[in-house]
């Protein structure tokens, strides 16, 4: 679901009256209408308007631009884009490349794919803009193979910007030569690490790479290159067609400028809200209908499933990188899952941890050994046959995986068992003390609706 509003200022300025002018519908501001995926409707709002703005800049130029605008990448990590731009080494002789990240495969995080089924054209002329400033000739796409009907349109999308002159050879008289690839990935959480996505992008086993060298001096066949999230590169034509100035209007001082969040779970409207960095929870359920009627927040995440939990005692944190980061989680992708009273905090826990634990890549041994483990004993903890020294157990385990392992899989598994242990440690006892799942239809009322907490666990 799209929510398309009046572009609004910094959260929390409006008051109570004006909730829905705090939502800023730049990459969304069209997908309701028929063929929003197409050129002719990217092209009557203003699309590749600030493609020409952008080749008619010094590369140089370009990038202090986007890097002065305060983009931060979408991706997780909130890395600076123009910095990474600026990463890639000039006059070195070497083919320069960028790599979009679109294997968006993490429990709870739908943003990147909305996008591209609905407004593939705005990744696609940021992708032109990106590679004129970082001196590539040939960008790559790597989406998630599962999501066929958006890799059908990306490919249209590709084909009308190649006939109508924004791929290809001398895009727009500009002497920019742009080859673009769209590659289907293979359906492994891991290659959206992005030392991994490049392995399997050259046809090998995707499993995170050693650092250094880092992918701006050694990424794709060995050359520089960028690798970027989707919404980090379809964010860039905004911002060249309507100004730099503008796109700090919104958000924050430190994370400024518009994003997606995705509003999932108990809620009574989910579907993806387009509004400023620093709004928070609380606003974005004001405006969507609230929970679902007769239930209350139990606890959320900010960021996805790798990032630690919320409760509703964070209903206020503003939801941009330092606030979240300040409130001890992670903004991550935006992913908003929000689970009712009627939820199993052990059950949620131990469905995501089973996705860490089969999508490892087993090339480190904490997180190859140490989810495997974590699985066992919370699925003991989830039937009652646990002990009360299995919960020093996990948090000893997590903790042997946090900031050990390869790469961020580790991190990600490890911070669900943690925030879980640090607001939920109670619910953890009774299962172990009752014997059982407190929330069983046999022992309590509260299952009414766990069938719509079943879904979105395991969505």
């Amino acid at each position: 679901m799209t929510v398309s509003t009046q572009h609004g200022g910094r959260p929390g300025t409006g008051g109570e009256h004006s909730a829905e002018k705090l939502l800023a519908p730049v990459l969304s501001a069209f997908w309701d209408e028929p063929g929003s995926w197409t050129l002719e409707t990217y092209l009557r709002h203003d699309g590749y308007q600030g493609l020409r703005k952008a080749l008619a800049m010094n590369p140089d130029d370009l990038i202090a631009y986007v890097k002065d605008s305060g983009l931060r990448g979408r991706g997780g990590a909130g890395f600076p884009t123009g910095m990474k731009w600026q990463f890639i080494p000039q006059g070195d002789g070497k083919p320069h490349y960028l790599v979009v990240n679109a294997d968006e495969s993490e429990p709870g995080t739908c943003k990147d794919i909305p996008l591209l089924y609905a407004n593939p054209h705005s990744l696609i002329e940021g992708i032109v803009i990106a590679c004129y400033a970082i001196r590539s000739r040939h960008a790559f796409i790597y989406l998630r193979g599962e999501v066929v009907p958006v890799l059908r349109r990306l490919h249209e999308a590709v084909r009308e910007a190649y006939e109508a002159g924004y791929l290809g050879t001398d895009i727009l008289g500009s002497g920019l030569d742009l080859e673009l690839t769209v590659h289907a990935g293979a359906g492994a959480y891991i290659c959206g690490e992005e030392t991994a996505l490049l392995d399997s992008l050259e046809g090998r086993r995707g499993q995170p790479r050693l650092r250094p060298p880092f992918p701006a001096v050694a990424g794709l066949y060995a050359c520089p290159t960028v690798v970027n999230n989707v919404e980090s590169i379809a964010s860039v034509p905004a911002i060249l067609h309507r100004g730099k100035d503008w796109f700090r209007s919104m958000g924050s001082e430190k994370s400024p400028g518009f994003t997606l969040y995705s509003l999932s779970g108990h809620v009574a409207s989910p579907g993806q809200y387009e509004a400023p960095l620093g709004i928070t929870l609380r606003q974005l359920l004001d405006m969507s209908g609230g929970m679902r009627p007769g239930h209350r927040l139990k606890f959320w995440t900010p960021g996805g499933s790798s990032t630690p939990m919320f409760t509703d005692e964070h209903l206020d944190v503003p939801l941009d990188y330092e606030g979240v980061g300040a409130a001890g989680s992670m903004l991550g992708t935006k992913a908003l899952q929000c689970f009712d009273e009627t939820t199993c905090v052990v059950r949620a826990v131990t469905r995501w941890t089973e996705f860490y634990a089969h999508e490892s890549c087993g090339k480190c041994t904490p997180c190859r050994e140490g989810t495997y483990w974590l699985v066992q004993l919370l699925r003991d903890i989830e039937a009652g046959k646990g002990a009360m020294d299995d919960l020093d157990k996990l948090n000893d385990i997590a903790d042997n995986i946090n900031g050990k392992s390869f790469c961020a899989l580790g991190d990600g598994a490890a911070s669900p068992i943690f925030s879980s242990l640090k607001y939920f440690r109670e619910e953890y006892e009774q299962h172990i003390t009752g014997k059982g799942c407190p929330f069983d239809p046999a022992k309590s009322t509260a299952w009414a609706g766990r069938n719509g907490m079943d879904a979105e666990v395991n969505a």
